[in-house]
C-alpha cells in the first residue's frame, strides 16, 4: 500500500503553531545539510498569518532557530498584481512576516514576481520560472526544481497554488511555473507552480484552518475526488503533512497522527 499523507489535528492554531515551528525548524535543518539553504515556497490566504504565528516566537532551544539568513522564500502562485496591492501575496507575506522580523538580523532573500510583465502573464510566468532556473540549476541539467519545502493553503474549494479544480493547468507536465488567466477567483490573472513542481518538493505542508473547511477535508480526505489537494497527497504520500485544527477536520474519518519529528 501506498505511503499516505500525515494528517496532525490539534485543539487551535495557537497549539499548531508550536508544531508547524518544529517542522519547517527539521525541514530548514535538512535543506542546510543538503546545499547551504532553505529554499521554500509559500502561498498566500490564511497561510502569512499563521506562520508568522509560528516563526516570530522567541527560541527555546539552540535547536529551535529560524536561520532567517540561509532562507529563500519563493511564491507558489502570485496575482498578477503590483506588489503593494491588497491582492498580492507578496504583499501579505510581507505584511505579517517579513516586517516583523527584527532588523539587526540578517534577512531571508525573497523572490517576488517581476511587476513589469503584470499585463501579459505568459511572460510573467516565463520571467518568474527563469528565476528558479538561476537558483536551481541550468534547465538542461534539472528535470523539475527541488524545493525543501512548500507551505501550501487549502482552498474551499479544494484549490490549491492557482491549481483549481478541474482546471486544464492541472494537466500541465513541462513548465515549471504557468500562466492562468481564468482563474475562478479574483484577480483572474495569476502564475502558479505546477502540479509537477509542487510533487517534486522534498516535503510539503499544509495548513487548513477552521470549520468552514471540513466539508471540503471530507471530499480530500475520504473520496478519489481529483480536487488539486488530493492530488498532491497522492503525488507526495508520507512527504506531505497537514497540519490543521479539529474544527477543520470535524467528521472526517481519515486517521490522525500524533504529531513527532
Amino acid at each position: 500500500m501506498a505511503k499516505q499523507a500525515n494528517l496532525y489535528s490539534f485543539p487551535d492554531v495557537q497549539s499548531l503553531a508550536p508544531a508547524l515551528r518544529a517542522y519547517v525548524i527539521s525541514c530548514q535543518e535538512a535543506g542546510i545539510a543538503r546545499h547551504g539553504v532553505f529554499k521554500v515556497a509559500v502561498s498566500g490566504g490564511s497561510l502569512p498569518k499563521t506562520l508568522a504565528a509560528a516563526l516570530l516566537s522567541p527560541p527555546s532551544s539552540e535547536t529551535d532557530t529560524v536561520k532567517w539568513d540561509k532562507w529563500e522564500i519563493f511564491f507558489a502562485d502570485e496575482r498578477a498584481v503590483p506588489l503593494e496591492h491588497e491582492d498580492s501575496n507578496y504583499a501579505l507575506l510581507k505584511a505579517e512576516l517579513l516586517d516583523k522580523l527584527p532588523q539587526e538580523i540578517t534577512q531571508p532573500t525573497v523572490h517576488p514576481i517581476d511587476t513589469q510583465y503584470l499585463d501579459d502573464a505568459q511572460e510573467l510566468a516565463d520571467q518568474y520560472e527563469q528565476v528558479l532556473v538561476r537558483s536551481f540549476a541550468s534547465r538542461d541539467s534539472v528535470k523539475l526544481p527541488i524545493f525543501d519545502l512548500l507551505l501550501l493553503g487549502c482552498g474551499p474549494d479544494g484549490h490549491t497554488c492557482s491549481l483549481f479544480p478541474g482546471h486544464d493547468l492541472l494537466r500541465e507536465t513541462s513548465a515549471w511555473v504557468a500562466p492562468i488567466e481564468d482563474s475562478p477567483k479574483p484577480p483572474p490573472r495569476r502564475v502558479t507552480l505546477t502540479l509537477p513542481v509542487v510533487t517534486h518538493a522534498v516535503r510539503v505542508a499544509f495548513v487548513a484552518t477552521g470549520g468552514g473547511k471540513k466539508e471540503i477535508m471530507k471530499e480530500i480526505f475520504e473520496s478519489d475526488s481529483g480536487l488539486p489537494c488530493a492530488l498532491v497527497n497522492e503525488g507526495t504520500g508520507e512527504r506531505c503533512s497537514w497540519f490543521v485544527d479539529n474544527a477543520a477536520v470535524e467528521g472526517v474519518s481519515y486517521p490522525r497522527r500524533p504529531f513527532s519529528l
